[in-house]
């Protein structure tokens, strides 16, 4: 004869009771001292305890997410700022050789890069073509390259670098950074910055 198992109570049912009553508690207060939670450190602890270590957590989460999301602003808004300076000065760049050097110095001093370039990308050269091709397939880069790779758009090795395809209208163009930290640029960063910048050479190397 197979031996039932008891069911004294439905735990789906007492949940749900609780959650509309949530000044049971207030009533019978006494139960909150009285019921005890397992802890994997400190053995069993009250409902009380228990709560209030929740509480914690939950305050220390959100005031990371606070640090974090504070820090998020102050990083785009010195994005901007730098941006905003960085157009102006490009606006008065009487040619295209005053624009490289001026986009080149701006960003090395602001970010500490290494390696700022606008490259032209021709049908002859093969490796170039490549790395248009296959690295820039989705308009952007960001990671590392190979050795031959590095060496082709900057001449030397070098950490991680982000890439970016200009429009059409520049012709084949690459908008290339390189910075000697090989974790600085890495494929999950955004495009904030490179977006801003990329709009504004879109702009106006046509006209130079």
């Amino acid at each position: 004869m197979t031996k039932k198992t008891d069911v004294p109570f439905d735990e789906v049912l007492i949940r749900e009771y609780l959650l509309d009553n949530p000044d049971f508690f207030a009533r019978y207060p006494e139960l909150l001292l009285a019921m005890r939670i397992p802890h994997a450190e400190r053995g069993a602890v009250s409902l009380v305890e228990r709560k209030q270590e929740m509480l914690r957590s939950r305050v220390t989460q959100l005031e990371e997410e606070i640090t974090s999301l504070l820090s998020m602003a102050s990083r785009n808004e010195a994005i901007y700022l730098f941006n905003t300076e960085l157009s102006l000065k490009l606006l008065e760049a009487q040619d295209l050789g005053e624009l490289r050097q001026t986009l080149s110095a701006s960003l090395k001093q602001q970010f500490g890069f290494t390696h700022v370039r606008l490259i032209t990308v021709h049908d002859i050269d093969s490796d170039l073509s490549r790395i248009w091709s296959e690295r820039l397939r989705m308009g952007y880069y960001f990671g590392r390259l190979t050795q031959g790779e590095a060496k082709r758009l900057f001449g030397t090795d070098v950490g991680s670098v982000a890439l970016s395809r200009l429009s059409n209208d520049c012709g084949q163009v690459i908008f290339a950074i390189a910075s000697q930290d090989p974790s600085h640029f890495h494929p999950e960063m955004d495009h904030l910055l490179l977006d801003q910048i990329k709009q504004l050479l879109d702009h106006l190397l046509p006209k130079l």
